[in-house]
C-alpha cells in the first residue's frame, strides 16, 4: 500500500501559496516562541483577539455559558485549554486536539553562576531526552523569567536579536580528544559538563574581596543594570537555554523548515489555528496545549494534573448543568487526537526503520495507532473502530494521511499524552507531523505535512 505525496495536490501556484503562507506564519511563530511560557503568551493574545473569554472572569461575574461561546483557561502561564461550546451538551463529549508546548532544552540550576579561571559560567540541568553532545559548540540564547521576592516578574530574552550576544558550551578540541573519542556517545559529553560560558571581563574595583571573582562580579553588575536582578533572584527564576536564531526554510525548493522545538509546536500551532476557525460547532471543540510532556507529563501544568478536568467542571457549572456524573460523561464520551510528532524515515539511517510502517516527508498527517516500546509497553493503542471513523472523515475531506510506528520493533520507543486522556475512557489516537532530527537543537519538518495537519485537525473538530 503506497501513500501519495501530498505536494501532488498543490500543483498550481495559487494552491501551493496556501501551503507556503501557512508555513511562513508557523516559521515566524517558532522563531519567537521558544518556551512554553512564550507559546502561552502568544496563543492567549491571539485567542483574546478572536473573541475567547477567560474562564475565571466568567466565573467571577457568574456569566452563563451557551452554545457558540469561546472560552480559554491559562494554567500558570505554561498550559492553555480553549473551548468552543457546541450545540450538544458537553456531557455528550468533546472533540479534543491535545498537544504539548514544552521542548527538550537546558535549564539553569537555582544556583547557577560561578567563576572558574576568570571565566564566568552558568550551571545547567538538561530537560527531556537529549543527545548531550548535540548541544556543544552552538550559539545559544537565554529565555525565561526572574520572579523577585515582591512578586514582580522580569522577562529575559537574550541571544535571538541580531544585536544580542550569544552564549555557548565549549567542546574539546580535536587535537586533545583522543580519550574523549573512545567514549560511548552517551558519555562523550557528561551532563555536568553542559555549562554555559557567559563572560570574561573582570569588574573594575579596588575591593580585594570582589577581585577574587571579578568576572562573576562584572556579570552581576550587568544583570543589575540591565534587568534589576541580583544573584539571589536566580533562586526564583526559570531560565531556559535554547538554540539562538530563527527557524529557516530548508532545501533548494524551500519545501521544509529547520527550527528549534518542532516537537511539539508543529502540532500545537495547527491545533490552535484549527480551533480559531471553529464557530458554533455541533460538538464542543477543544484545543488542549500542555507542559511537561518531555519529562512524563507530571506537575501542575502537565497532562497528569486535574486542570483540564476542573475546567470542564467549571464550564458545566456555568451552563447550570454541573454534577460529578456530568463531568465523567463529558470526559468519557470525548474523542481525542493526541497531536504529537512522529519519526520521519531518514535515508541516512534506514536500519532503525521498517519501511512499510514508517512516516515519510510529504505523505501528510501521521497516525500512530500505538507508540510505547518493545511489546507496546506504555502505549494507548487506539481502537480499530475509532481509526475507521477517522479514515472516513479524512478521506471525505481529502486530507492526505499516513500511518506509522516509531521505528522497528525492539529498536526503541516513546510516549505521548494519549494514555493519560485514555484513562478517562476517551477514544484517543496519536497523530501529528513527521520530524527529522527529533529532539536535536535543530529539527526539520515538511511544509506540506504541516498544512495537511491543519486540514486534518479542522475536519476532526467538525465531524468526529
Amino acid at each position: 500500500m503506497e501513500n501519495k505525496n501530498a505536494w501532488a495536490k498543490y500543483q498550481n501556484n495559487e494552491q501551493k501559496q496556501l501551503v507556503m503562507e501557512f508555513a511562513e506564519g508557523y516559521r515566524k511563530f517558532i522563531s519567537v516562541c521558544k518556551t512554553e511560557r512564550e507559546c502561552v503568551q502568544e496563543f492567549e493574545k491571539q485567542a483574546k483577539a478572536a473573541g475567547f473569554a477567560e474562564l475565571n472572569s466568567l466565573i467571577a461575574s457568574g456569566t452563563k455559558v451557551k452554545a457558540g461561546d469561546k472560552i480559554y483557561v491559562n494554567n500558570m502561564g505554561k498550559a492553555l485549554a480553549m473551548f468552543v461550546v457546541g450545540k450538544q451538551g458537553m456531557e455528550q463529549g468533546m472533540n479534543i486536539l491535545g498537544a504539548h508546548i514544552d521542548s527538550p532544552r537546558l535549564d539553569l540550576k537555582q544556583v547557577p553562576l560561578y567563576e572558574d579561571t576568570e571565566m564566568a559560567m552558568l550551571d545547567t540541568h538538561y530537560y527531556g531526552g537529549v543527545k548531550k553532545y548535540q548541544w556543544v559548540a552552538l550559539p545559544l540564547a537565554l529565555h525565561g523569567v526572574f520572579v523577585k521576592k515582591d512578586g514582580s516578574i522580569v522577562n529575559v530574552n537574550i541571544g535571538d536579536k541580531p544585536e544580542d550576544p550569544v552564549f555557548g558550551i565549549s567542546d574539546l578540541l580535536i587535537h586533545l580528544s583522543a580519550d574523549q573519542l573512545e567514549k560511548k556517545a552517551a558519555k562523550v559529553i557528561e551532563g555536568e559538563k553542559l555549562d554555559l560560558l557567559i563572560g570574561s571581563i573582570p569588574v573594575e574595583s579596588e575591593d580585594k574581596e570582589k577581585a577574587k571573582e571579578a568576572v562573576k562580579a562584572n556579570i552581576l553588575r550587568i544583570l543589575e543594570e540591565t534587568y534589576g536582578v541580583a544573584e539571589e533572584d536566580f533562586l526564583s527564576a526559570e531560565i531556559e537555554v535554547v538554540p539562538a536564531g530563527d527557524a529557516r526554510d530548508y532545501g533548494f525548493d524551500r519545501s521544509m523548515i529547520m527550527g528549534y522545538g518542532h516537537d511539539d509546536r508543529v502540532c500545537a500551532y495547527p491545533s490552535f489555528q484549527a480551533i480559531l476557525s471553529m464557530d458554533a460547532p455541533e460538538i464542543t471543540s477543544v484545543c488542549l496545549l500542555v507542559d511537561k510532556e518531555e519529562i512524563g507529563s507530571v506537575g501542575a501544568t502537565g497532562m497528569q494534573s486535574r486542570f483540564f478536568e476542573d475546567a470542564v467542571a467549571e464550564i458545566l457549572n456555568l451552563q447550570g448543568n454541573y454534577s460529578e456524573i456530568m463531568v465523567r460523561r463529558a470526559m468519557r464520551n470525548s474523542k481525542v487526537l493526541s497531536s504529537d510528532v512522529s519519526a520521519a524515515y531518514d535515508p541516512n539511517y534506514p536500519e532503525v526503520m521498517e519501511r512499510r510502517n514508517a512516516a515519510y516527508f510529504g505523505k501528510g498527517l501521521v497516525f500512530n495507532k500505538y507508540t510505547g516500546s518493545r511489546g507496546k509497553s506504555g502505549s494507548n493503542d487506539a481502537n480499530a473502530e475509532y481509526m475507521a471513523k477517522l479514515r472516513n472523515i479524512l478521506e471525505k475531506n481529502q486530507v492526505t494521511f499516513q500511518t506509522s510506528e516509531l521505528g522497528k520493533v525492539d529498536q526503541g520507543g516513546g510516549g505521548t499524552i494519549a494514555y493519560i486522556l485514555a484513562n478517562y475512557g476517551m477514544e484517543v489516537i496519536d497523530s501529528g507531523v513527521a520530524v527529522l532530527n527529533m529532539h536535536a537543537p535543530w529539527e526539520i519538518i515538511s511544509k506540506v505535512d504541516l498544512y495537511e495537519a491543519l486540514l486534518g485537525y479542522k475536519a476532526f473538530l467538525k465531524e468526529a
